[in-house]
């Protein structure tokens, strides 16, 4: 899957709940959409890296303390 593919698809999804919204407008979407990424970003990664924190912070582009932190954040620490 190529980068364009992830974003059409991600611009997909983002067109159909804005258009279930029906004119009521959204509120803080950066960061709903941040945090609705980033969760299964982190554990697809997690999985693919037999859950070791340095080489997922590595592949994921972060240092380990805040992969540490993200993950604390959304409940994935094992």
């Amino acid at each position: 899957m190529s980068k364009k593919h992830i974003e059409e698809v991600v611009r997909t999804s983002l067109e159909t709940y804005l258009g279930d919204l029906r004119g009521t407008e959204p509120d803080n979407l950066h960061d709903m959409m941040v945090r609705v990424m980033e969760k299964p970003l982190l554990e697809v990664v997690m999985q693919h890296t037999d859950h070791n924190q340095s080489r997922a912070a590595q592949w994921l582009g972060l240092n380990r303390n805040t992969l540490r932190k993200k993950l604390l954040d959304h409940k994935l620490l094992k």
